[in-house]
């Protein structure tokens, strides 16, 4: 619709941005609804009167209204008339929100004292990821979940651990208060029970200063689909579908409702780019996860979705170029290098993905009831799988909020469902996340791996911090290793490296032995010895890439980790010229069962 001069506000006044946009005399508001007849933005600044401040139409569809008086903390809505529809909306832009299907709060983004936060993430081959989710990690009360505040008080649990990046489960509003997170209905507002925004906030700026980044899991596959105000929008629909948010015809549908959104219409490609931008530039994040991609470039893992896969390309050509040193992570889990090629080669600039080429066989191979069904190929291939020919394109892992909840449960309960704590579960469950810290590639674990959690992930059911008292030694175990992958006291650079060989591969005594490395010899090479059988093995021989001592860095059986545990090992190895396994050096080694060892040379 057109809109008179008289009508029209002076452009050259207009406050650049979506949504609510706070400065000295007040707020300026815009929105995009191209099929609305009129709009207004009414809230606390106006008594909610939709003749006091009607909005001006601008090009394209977008409205523009700027407010005298409205300051931040006012609550808002915009009404919106469509022929005989009258419809009162909150914000889609909106940077807080009182909840799901509340009002929108007018929020200063330049409010908050970062002081001198300057924080860089590690390169990419020296992260170790802890998945969280807000509203279990840490307290959970009749009150509702846990939330940031929380979170906060096991920061520096979590330095002393080793860890040096948190990947968040989402933390845009959802619909009621216990969520996964995946179920977005405002993606622009944080999570009221956690927080809000203020609260990401201090639990970024606190993590940075432990030297801990954060990563933040988005969802751009799927709105809702609950609690939608965006949601037919501006009354306009087609087919019964979402409106202009929304495709409105058959590629509306996902495996979540019919909320897909339109990626081949230029304002929403702008929403989700301003999102994603959002949580770097405002928030200081540290990177991104973006929720299974394979439903943004495709419609049903099959038909494929070309303005799908365009769109996210152009996004995180932007966050590369423009954030240089945060990290994109896919969760696409169908082993497809393209989502780590560049932008410039056509791939859809992803720096790594969630590799389902690890995390399926080691879960499988450990989990497995009998010794005799373990294959130790298995283990060897996704011990050497890559995408691009580079190690830490890929995002490695035995448990995840997926892998540990629909059907599924923590590997210690998948190993011993009644008795998850037993000595086989230690043993096992301390198995697969030796190979994943061991592995090229980007170690990540699930929150309260490190102490045993067991059952499934709920998200009305908060970790057992009990547990981390009761295991305490099954936490130095992972710290223990954590050390080592991140070389902290010299000796290990070769887990950091780019460089694998599986020399030694025994199906019939399931032991398998490997070599890491950056750039060889002492303080860097690295071998690990694994025994996945229910077996001791004494005098047993594996082949050193070099002559000499090789000091034994951590023996997984010691009692140190468990009272279960033996110490069952001989210590250090003497390498000597007896070629074996290809290598021109071995040694004899002892092997508890389900056991590991790592061993390196000291730094000459």
């Amino acid at each position: 619709m057109g809109t008179s001069t008289e009508q029209k506000l002076d452009e050259t006044k207009h406050q650049l941005g979506m949504g609510a946009i706070p400065h000295e005399e007040g707020t300026a508001f815009r929105v995009w609804a191209p099929n609305a007849d009129s709009v207004a933005v009414v809230g606390e600044f106006n008594d909610w009167n939709a003749d006091a401040n009607p909005m001006a139409h601008e090009e394209h569809g977008f409205w523009y209204a700027d407010v005298t008086g409205a300051e931040p903390g006012q609550r808002y809505r915009f009404f919106l008339r469509n022929g005989e529809q009258e419809l009162s909306r909150i914000d889609p832009y909106a940077r807080e929100v009182t909840n799901s299907v509340g009002d929108g709060v007018i929020y200063d983004t330049h409010s908050f004292d970062w002081e001198e936060d300057a924080f860089q993430l590690p390169t990419f081959n020296e992260l170790v990821i802890y998945e969280m989710h807000v509203g279990t990690f840490n307290g959970q009360d009749e009150n509702g979940p846990g939330g940031f505040a929380d979170a906060i008080q096991k920061l520096d649990y979590l330095k002393n651990l080793g860890i040096n990046a948190i990947e968040l489960m989402p933390a845009a509003e959802f619909a009621g208060d216990y969520s996964w997170g995946y179920n977005p209905a405002q993606i622009f507002a944080v999570e009221g029970a956690y927080g809000g925004p203020n609260g990401l906030k201090r639990f970024v700026k606190e993590a940075h200063r432990r030297g801990i980044g954060v990563i933040l899991d988005v969802v751009y596959n799927h709105f809702g689909p609950s609690d939608l105000s965006i949601w037919q929008f501006d009354g306009w629909s087609e087919n019964g579908k979402g409106g202009i948010y929304f495709y409105n015809d058959w590629k509306s549908t996902t495996p979540w409702g019919d909320t897909r959104p339109d990626y081949g219409r230029g304002e929403v490609r702008q929403y989700i780019h301003d999102n994603a931008l959002m949580w770097l530039d405002d928030f200081h994040v540290d990177g991104l996860r973006y929720d299974m991609t394979l439903f943004i470039r495709s419609v049903d893992g099959g038909t494929e979705l070309p303005e799908g896969w365009s769109m996210t390309r152009w996004v995180n050509d932007v966050i590369r170029k423009r954030f240089p040193g945060r990290i994109l992570i896919a969760e696409d889990l169908q082993n497809n290098e393209w989502l780590t090629k560049s932008p410039e080669e056509g791939g859809a600039g992803f720096l790594s993905q969630w590799d389902a080429k690890f995390v399926h066989p080691i879960r499988s191979v450990v989990t497995i009831l009998n010794d005799s069904d373990r294959s130790m190929e298995v283990v060897r291939d996704a011990l050497l799988y890559r995408y691009n020919g580079d190690a830490f394109q890929r995002v490695v892992y035995s448990e995840s909020h997926d892998e540990v909840a629909n059907g599924k449960a923590r590997v210690v309960s998948e190993v011993s469902a009644q008795h998850p704590h037993d000595v086989y579960a230690k043993r096992r469950s301390t198995l697969a996340a030796a190979m994943m810290f061991t592995a090229p590639g980007i170690p990540m674990l699930f929150q309260g791996q490190e102490f045993l959690q067991d059952g499934w992930f709920r998200d009305d059911k908060p970790l057992k911090w009990e547990l981390e008292a009761e295991f305490r030694g099954i936490k130095r175990l992972y710290r223990d290793l954590i050390h080592l992958r991140l070389n902290r006291v010299g000796c290990s650079r070769g887990l950091t490296g780019q460089n694998i060989e599986v020399f030694h591969l025994d199906d019939a005594n399931k032991v398998i032995a490997f070599r890491r490395w950056s750039e060889g010899g002492p303080g860097d090479s690295v071998v690990v010895v694994a025994n996945f059988a229910n077996q001791e093995l004494h005098d047993y021989r594996i082949g050193f890439p070099r002559e000499g001592v090789w000091r034994l860095r951590l023996n997984s059986d010691a009692k140190v980790y468990s009272d279960d545990f033996s110490n069952h090992a001989d210590g250090d190895s003497q390498a000597e010229p007896a070629p074996y396994d290809g290598q021109g050096f071995s040694d004899t080694v002892a092997l508890a069962p389900y056991s590991f060892q790592i061993f390196s040379q000291d730094p000459a």
